[in-house]
C-alpha cells in the first residue's frame, strides 16, 4: 500500500511558527494595551463620593467648583431686620455623577454631597444693603465666606432622615479640612421641618429638573 507523506520544508516550518508568535505576541500586546487604557480611565476618574477620616469627620472635598452648579439663593440682612441666619448667596454644587442619576430617577443616590460656598455680598450703599452697579440696583456677590455641606447616607444618619449636615467655617478662606456631623437641632431639624426629602430642591429646580 502507498501512503502519501507530506515533507515539510524546515524553512516552511520556521515561518510557520514565526507567524504563530508573531499572531501571539500581537494579540498579548492588544489585550495589555486594553487593560492599561482602562486602568489609565479608572486612575483618571476622579472618586467625588464623599470622603472620611478613621474617626467619622468629612473630609473637604477637592475641585468642586468644575462640579454641577445648582443655583444661589440669597436671604441679605437688608431684608431680614439685619438678623438673617446665611446673609451671603449660597452657591450649591453637586457631582455631576450624583447630578445625571437624580435626572434619571428623580432621586438623590447614596453618597450625594450638596455643597453650599457661602458668598458674600459687596458692600452696600443703600439702607437695605443694597448698591447700584452697571446692572442697576441690587446685590452683588463679593468675597467667599464659608462652605457647608450635606451628605446623603442612610446607614450614617439614619436619625436624621439618612443626611448628614457639616460646617467648615462661616469666614473667609482657608477653612477646615475636616468637620463633625453637626448636632440635629442645628440643620437637619430645619431641613426636616420645610425641605422636601431633606433637600430645598425647589430653589434648583431650572437645573435639577431641566429638559
Amino acid at each position: 500500500m502507498k501512503h502519501d507523506i507530506e515533507i515539510t520544508h524546515p524553512a516552511n516550518r520556521a515561518s510557520r511558527t514565526s507567524a504563530a508568535i508573531l499572531l501571539a505576541s500581537l494579540i498579548c500586546g492588544a489585550i495589555v494595551g486594553l487593560n492599561s487604557g482602562n486602568n489609565a480611565r479608572a486612575a483618571s476618574t476622579p472618586d467625588r463620593g464623599p470622603q472620611w477620616t478613621t474617626d467619622g469627620q468629612l473630609k473637604l472635598p477637592q475641585g468642586y467648583h468644575s462640579w454641577i452648579f445648582l443655583g444661589s439663593p440669597l436671604t441679605p440682612h437688608g431684608l431680614n431686620d439685619g438678623k438673617a441666619g446665611f446673609p451671603e448667596f449660597h452657591n450649591v454644587y453637586i457631582q455631576p455623577e450624583a447630578y445625571q442619576t437624580y435626572r434619571r430617577t428623580g432621586e438623590f443616590p447614596e453618597g450625594t454631597i450638596l455643597l453650599k460656598e457661602l458668598q458674600l455680598t459687596k458692600p452696600g450703599t443703600f439702607a437695605d444693603g443694597s448698591r447700584v452697579e452697571p446692572s442697576g440696583r441690587g446685590y452683588f456677590p463679593g468675597k467667599a465666606n464659608g462652605i457647608d455641606i450635606s451628605v446623603k447616607d442612610n446607614k450614617r444618619f439614619k436619625d436624621s432622615n439618612g443626611w448628614g449636615f457639616f460646617n467648615f467655617g462661616h469666614h473667609a478662606p482657608p477653612y477646615a479640612q475636616t468637620a463633625a456631623v453637626q448636632p440635629k437641632e442645628a440643620c437637619a431639624g430645619c431641613h426636616e421641618a420645610n425641605a422636601t426629602n431633606m433637600v430645598f430642591s425647589e430653589f434648583y429646580a431650572p437645573v435639577l429638573d431641566a429638559k
